[in-house]
């Protein structure tokens, strides 16, 4: 994959070239200070992955990324956890607190190498029919039958969503706000502007994430309150 790096500290564009030069597949085409100097670098350039500072001088790290295509993918670095939530807000692949270590470094570049083959390889997947415990995916010359029982969350990726069961992920063409229109409210329910869950799945849940199988799912804070209550009054109190 070809990667960028945009971060106005030089030590730490160097430390994050230094795990690119250790992680294979990866091919770093330049380093950059601040946001505008990367836009204009991306308007000549293909480029499948950045990774992105915040608080940078001019435009941050979060107002950058909304600007990005959906076909560059974006793992955020930074020094301020607290900025997390905020990522998700934005379709981030990752999230990775300075120092980097290598390991999760490389654990977000796989992550982030799957979603780039899943797009290159499904990019013309489609919704085609959505029924009342399933729906079909048009892949190729064949359809994908994905029952609702089976689902466990759908994660937003721009212009596309990826659907997750226990055994595979399938990536369609469709925005999370269109997909959500479609499914049934009381098994899907949004968790934030990147997740829907099916609530079914749902084995725990605290302020920050909700927990299916070994998945956490970050909570939005306009999403919480509402999640909250659908969870408590029927899965708790029904159940």
């Amino acid at each position: 994959m070809r990667c960028i790096i945009v971060d106005d500290e030089p030590l730490a564009r160097k430390g994050i070239e230094l795990l690119i030069n250790k992680t294979e597949g990866l091919e770093m085409l330049g380093e950059f200070c601040d946001a505008s100097s990367a836009a204009a670098f991306l308007d000549d350039n293909n480029v499948d992955l950045i990774f992105l500072d915040i608080q940078m001088p001019g435009a941050n790290g979060i107002e950058f990324a909304k600007t990005i295509g959906s076909k560059t993918l974006v793992v955020f670095t930074t020094a301020y956890a607290e900025y997390a939530l905020d990522s998700y807000e934005v379709d981030a692949i990752d999230y990775l607190v300075k120092p980097v270590k290598l390991a999760r470094f490389q654990k977000a570049v796989s992550k982030a190498r799957s979603y780039f083959e899943m797009l290159a390889r499904d990019r013309h997947n489609r919704i085609e029919t959505v029924e009342n415990d399933y729906i079909f995916i048009k892949s190729d010359r064949k359809f994908i039958k994905v029952h609702f029982n089976d689902l466990l969350f759908i994660e937003g990726l721009r212009d596309y969503v990826v659907i997750h069961t226990a055994e595979r992920k399938v990536i369609t063409l469709i925005t999370l706000k269109n997909i959500q229109s479609r499914l049934p409210e009381n098994i899907f329910v949004r968790v934030s502007k990147s997740y829907i869950v099916n609530i079914k799945h749902v084995s725990s849940l605290d302020n920050n994430d909700v927990i299916i199988g070994k998945h956490e799912i970050p909570i939005g804070g306009t999403y919480r309150n509402e999640l909250f209550e659908r969870f408590i009054e029927k899965k708790i109190v029904q159940g």
